[in-house]
């Protein structure tokens, strides 16, 4: 579609968790999100994604939701005025059993900092790039009291709560001090930020990552990422892995065992957990049915442990 030099594109944010790794459908150098042309003949924009995703990347897609317009100038290096449309959607996936492995990418590769799950104070666990990336920030911020309120809140720091939903303001922030390699200050930290995305699509995933894990607390968006039986350990991983940082164990099992209407037992077991066997779970037929109604209200925290 083009008018005057304007031209529209859809842009996928297609995710999935695959052995407890979450995976983005990215590609080639620099990475790029799928990306394509928006056609007239097209019935709604979600039927445009949809059928997207079957030519391009050869899978149907199961959640999927508009993410955010993207017009700014200056987001294409030759000068084009492009209006990016993205989408956000989820599929279930075997990656290494995947035809085309090469199409993804480890999503965490690419936002190395939403990633906390490694961290835990008892284990003495270093972070490198947590460190840097804080000192950075605390030399930009300066005496300023807004800008370091702003890394406070956004970061977590000095007691603050790390909240998983803002990886969209957390990455412009990183952006707008130099700490990620495709801004136009990048310093030489931004090194530890893994390499540029093209374009604007690290900012775009950003967003979408952002919109997963806000959705993740009232619609079971969860659902569309696991197998068809699963055990409590498998559902913690994946929303884990979603969230980017640990879950307590006994308080997400109250969680889901107080949530009637989520899951219910198979009245199998799974002998694959290297231990015990653990009993094996699906969703609710009413979760399958009414999945824009039914919110999974799983124990997000909100500070890191």
């Amino acid at each position: 579609m083009t008018d005057a030099g304007l031209s529209a594109e859809l842009v996928a944010v297609v995710m999935t968790v695959d052995r407890g790794r979450p995976f983005v459908v990215a590609s080639g150098e620099p990475p790029a999100l799928p990306a394509g042309p928006l056609r007239a003949d097209e019935e709604s924009l979600q039927a445009g994604v949809r059928e997207f995703a079957r030519e391009h990347m050869g899978f149907e897609l199961g959640y999927v939701e508009q993410l955010y317009t993207f017009a700014d100038l200056g987001r294409f290096t030759d000068g084009r005025r492009v209006v990016s449309i993205s989408y956000l959607g989820l599929t279930r996936a075997d990656i290494s059993g995947s035809e085309r492995p090469t199409d993804w990418s480890a999503l965490y590769d690419l936002l190395p900092w939403e990633d906390r799950r490694h961290l835990d104070s008892d284990a003495g666990t270093t972070d490198r790039l947590g460190e840097e990336l804080e000192a950075a920030l605390r030399r930009w911020a300066g005496d300023d009291a807004d800008r370091l309120e702003r890394c406070r809140f956004l970061f977590g720091y000095d007691d603050r709560a790390w909240r998983p939903d803002l990886a969209l303001q957390r990455y412009e922030l990183l952006w707008e001090t130099g700490l990620v390699a495709e801004s136009p200050s990048a310093a030489k930290i931004s090194a530890l930020t893994a390499g540029p995305m093209l374009h604007d699509h690290r900012r775009i995933l950003a967003t979408g990552l952002s919109r997963l894990r806000a959705k993740l607390q009232y619609r079971p968006v969860v659902f569309e990422l696991m197998p068809e039986t699963f055990t409590l350990g498998e559902l913690q991983e994946t929303v884990e892995t979603i969230a980017g940082q640990p879950v307590h164990k006994q308080n997400f099992r109250r969680a889901v065992e107080v949530q009637h209407e989520l899951v219910e037992s198979t009245g199998e077991v799974s002998h694959d957990t290297g231990g015990r066997p653990a009993k094996l779970y699906r969703f609710r037929r009413s979760v399958r049915q009414e999945r824009d109604q039914v919110g999974t209200k799983l124990p997000i925290p909100r500070a890191a442990r």
